[in-house]
């Protein structure tokens, strides 16, 4: 009875603590995606693609194909929003963070931008990795 009892006890702590790393991490990916937000919003294309892993193995999918590297990605960015007027200000709502594995979870959400030369609104699907202790985005799926 005794070891049942030491047992139950310490399934009750590791999952405790599996939950607190897994907050942890969520709380982590919200503030990348807090920060990419913010330097959206203002208009600053680096800034926003810090949160990215800056590898030539990023894979970003939207209505153009699959665009590799993270420079690619950028470039890709810097075309189809050259302009204050064309980044506006983005907000995001996350409907879900999924754990894969240890060290990787996936998002899904919907970004809103508003600006003046007319809204643009969709929905994503990113796959963030922890890689060197940073939370980064390896593959964005965006329409």
């Amino acid at each position: 009875m005794k070891n049942l009892v030491v047992l139950l006890c310490m399934v009750c702590f590791f999952n405790s603590y599996s939950q607190s790393n897994q907050e942890n991490d969520i709380k982590a990916i919200n503030k990348v995606l807090k920060q990419q937000r913010i330097a959206w919003s203002n208009n600053d294309l680096e800034g926003y693609m810090e949160g990215y892993w800056k590898s030539d193995s990023l894979k970003f999918y939207g209505s153009n194909g699959v665009t590799y590297g993270w420079y690619n990605t950028l470039d890709r960015y810097q075309k189809a929003y050259p302009t204050k007027d064309h980044t506006g200000k983005l907000s995001f709502r996350i409907n879900d963070i999924t754990k894969i594995s240890d060290g990787a979870y996936y998002v899904l959400g919907e970004y809103h931008i508003k600006r003046e030369i007319g809204n643009a609104d969709g929905i994503f699907m990113l796959v963030f990795k922890n890689i060197n202790g940073a939370w980064k985005i390896i593959a964005d799926t965006s329409t």
